[in-house]
């Protein structure tokens, strides 16, 4: 059973940091593209980054290029998504999304998911 489950969301002031983490099981991790997805109360999903290999990341929200990066450990299991100098228009929840094929390649378009994690909620306020 494929599982994909989200942490590491909090309340942080302006200028701060937290790392995502999205805990996998039920499939080879390095297999598979991770995307990081967020969504804000009243707005679309949008595409942040994904993640093919350790040496293939793709980066799909201009507002956050230079500021949140993502990684995978593939020992662990988990992807990574770094959030540095964070603003308050970052308060959304935060998703982790796998693609369905190993041949899959990284995109920004949510409807090429197929398997959600339930989200995690990041508040940024001071």
């Amino acid at each position: 059973q494929v599982q994909l489950v989200e942490s590491g969301g909090g309340l942080v002031q302006p200028g701060g940091s937290l790392r995502l983490s999205c805990a996998t099981s039920g499939f080879t991790l390095e297999s598979y593209a991770i995307g990081w997805f967020r969504q804000a109360p009243g707005k679309e999903r949008e595409g942040l980054a994904c993640i093919k290999d350790s040496f293939s990341t793709s980066d799909y929200l201009d507002s956050v290029k230079g500021r949140f990066t993502i990684s995978r450990d593939n020992a662990k299991n988990t992807v990574y998504l770094q959030m540095n100098s964070l603003r308050t228009e970052d308060t959304a929840t935060y998703y982790c999304a796998r693609l369905l094929s190993t041949y899959s390649l990284c995109s920004g378009d949510r409807r090429l998911y197929t398997y959600w994690g339930r989200g995690t909620q990041v508040t940024v306020s001071s």
